[in-house]
């Protein structure tokens, strides 16, 4: 069987790109919401933004920096399997799909830390990451979001 996947308009830095797959799922853990609501990819630094109540603490911060951290030197393997939009309905958020998105959809998995749907670049396993550091974060009382700006160093 081919699937047949949507076209992917950008070309991720593969550990970076994986690492936020950790990110958003330690995120999920450490303050109960969700992935991020906006994301900025890049090789050098890269930033993600959540909407959260209230601004984390630097302890709070120290703890998810040092959280995925510990996710990444699991040296945990990262693989895909394909499903239909059916048997992802109740597992995933289908909301972020585009209209037009094809019948099959693929899951990235990080081991059994997390796994979500995605068309991105990643890399074969965690120990290929490098170390994260949150390098600067701010938070909007208004907007109640929370952006950190992050990189990884080999």
């Amino acid at each position: 069987m081919e699937v047949q996947l949507n076209e992917h308009n950008k070309q991720e830095y593969p550990p970076m790109h994986t690492c936020e797959h950790i990110i958003n799922q330690t995120m999920i853990r450490l303050f109960g919401c969700g992935r991020s609501v906006s994301a900025h990819i890049e090789r050098k630094k890269s930033k993600l933004d959540y909407a959260l109540p209230k601004a984390p603490t630097e302890e709070e911060v120290s703890r998810l920096e040092k959280a995925v951290n510990e996710v990444i030197g699991q040296h945990l393997d990262v693989t895909t399997e394909f499903i239909t939009q059916e048997e992802a309905q109740g597992r995933f958020d289908l909301q972020r799909l585009p209209e037009d998105a094809s019948q099959t959809v693929r899951v990235v998995h990080v081991g059994d830390y997390d796994e979500c749907l995605c068309i991105g670049t990643h890399v074969s396993n965690t120990s290929e990451i490098g170390t994260f550091r949150i390098i600067s974060h701010d938070y909007d009382p208004e907007a109640k979001r929370w952006r950190m700006r992050f990189k990884l160093q080999q």
